[in-house]
């Protein structure tokens, strides 16, 4: 039996063909080369005509798919969706146009790139036999040749009508994406540089909500604190807010309130006046992830996180002493008013919670 023909009978025979032994072979695959049809050259292939036809084509798929996708933005900017919402046919016209666009925007970019490989990069068959799943250096480079020719086939070099009207039509994809960041909520704007804290206003046990007195604090002791707007919105003129609005500023408008041997406290230029015979107020926001702070030591002056150990010195201008807090505990200057209670002289001169971007 000739090789060819010990080949056919194996290549017909799968349990035949696991029952040979390793090596009994001869060099050159055991299964025979079931062949490749013949190639049928594409209109595109021979006629200059028809390649730059459908190089038009696709391009023109890829802009129509880049004027969808600005559509898109146009119509999440221009239709309203409040209370009198446009409207089409009884459904919201700007759901209809924004989902209308980026489908069209996505299936123009798909169906390009299918003409782009249909017409225009090579169809030539290429067989490839398998190999072991750990790759050699030779493998490797073949790899990259094969990357390389697979380049040099898209004809993406060659075809900068194609290529640049691809790369737009994927730029212009990226611009819903940045549009609806929009619907993640209103812009903050300059409220996180600012909390409730004002001139003259009192500050008042988190718990009671009556406002306090230096005398009623004893040294080592920490109060949790409040404005008393929240609890006595109609001394200040406003009514007590409720609700999400109150939640929300309770969490940026936190603080409390310790007292030390004033002989301890080290207060660095321009802080001689921001506490009251000893006792400075802080905020109880952790500067890294805004988590509420209460645990205080006494003989130390040091406040400490409980949520990644930040260590904050008191009577070092809440001087960040160990953990991945980068910044000093923000400190609110007070004072006392006729009455004998504490106040706050104005808001904290920067911003409160955790670090962010724009903060200088």
């Amino acid at each position: 039996m000739t090789t060819d023909e010990r080949h056919d009978e194996l290549a017909g025979n799968p349990d035949a063909l696991a029952a040979v032994p390793a090596g009994s072979l001869e060099a050159g695959d055991p299964i025979a080369d079931p062949g490749v049809e013949p190639h049928v050259p594409r209109p595109t292939d021979v006629g200059a005509h028809a390649e730059k036809r459908a190089e038009r084509q696709v391009a023109t798929l890829f802009g129509l798919s880049s004027v969808m996708a600005i559509l898109f933005c146009v119509a999440y900017i221009v239709f309203d969706i409040g209370d009198n919402p446009d409207t089409l046919l009884g459904y919201g016209l700007s759901n209809v146009t924004l989902g209308l666009t980026l489908g069209l925007a996505m299936l123009l970019l798909g169906i390009g790139a299918i003409q782009w490989a249909r017409k225009l990069m090579s169809d030539t068959e290429i067989v490839e036999a398998r190999h072991p799943i750990a790759s050699s250096e030779g493998d490797r480079e073949e790899a990259l040749e094969a990357f390389d020719t697979g380049v040099s086939d898209s004809g993406i070099a060659r075809r900068p009508l194609v290529r640049n009207s691809l790369l737009g039509a994927a730029g212009t994809l990226l611009l819903p994406t940045i549009i609806l960041l929009r619907d993640l909520g209103p812009l903050p704007g300059d409220k996180l540089y600012h909390t409730v804290w004002r001139k003259g206003m009192r500050i008042a046990n988190d718990v009671a909500g009556t406002p306090i007195k230096p005398e009623w604090l004893r040294v080592g002791q920490l109060v949790n604190a409040e404005p008393e707007l929240f609890f006595d919105g109609e001394r200040y003129g406003e009514p007590t807010p409720e609700g999400t609005e109150l939640l929300q500023m309770k969490a940026k408008a936190a603080v409390i309130l310790v007292r030390m041997n004033p002989d301890d406290i080290t207060p660095s230029k321009g802080r001689e006046n921001w506490g009251v015979n000893g006792i400075l107020c802080y905020s109880k926001i952790c500067t890294h992830v805004g988590c509420p702070i209460s645990l205080w030591e006494q003989q130390t002056h040091h406040l400490l996180c409980p949520c990644h150990q930040s260590t904050f010195d008191l009577a070092d201008n809440g001087k960040v002493l160990f953990g991945p807090a980068a910044r000093p505990l923000p400190q609110l200057p007070i004072a006392v008013d006729s009455e004998g209670y504490l106040i706050a002289t104005s808001d904290f001169p920067e911003p409160v919670g955790p670090s962010f971007w724009e903060r200088g």
